[in-house]
């Protein structure tokens, strides 16, 4: 089962995450399929970079989203339709 989740990165106490579509049972740091965006906390607000058709595209191949990154994509504005 392929799931959506953070990985970390950065430095120790500076902590930086990839949206990563990853194998559920990997390594939370584990070789991932393709990164799908960043999320960085220690910035004011935090900066969130999602790619939504990549997101999209592999929730229609199933792929489940974390309770973090769920909340991530709902905050983000939808993208606008061409």
């Amino acid at each position: 089962m392929l799931m959506i989740r953070l990985a970390r990165f950065g430095a120790r106490k500076q902590p930086y995450y990839r949206v990563v579509v990853i194998e559920k049972d990997r390594a939370r740091n584990g070789r991932s399929i393709e990164v799908v965006g960043t999320y960085n906390p220690r910035t004011s607000p935090a900066s969130v970079d999602l790619k939504r058709d990549r997101i999209d595209y592999w929730t229609g191949k199933g792929a489940q989203l974390s309770d973090r990154v769920a909340k991530l994509v709902a905050n983000q504005p939808a993208p606008a339709a061409a």
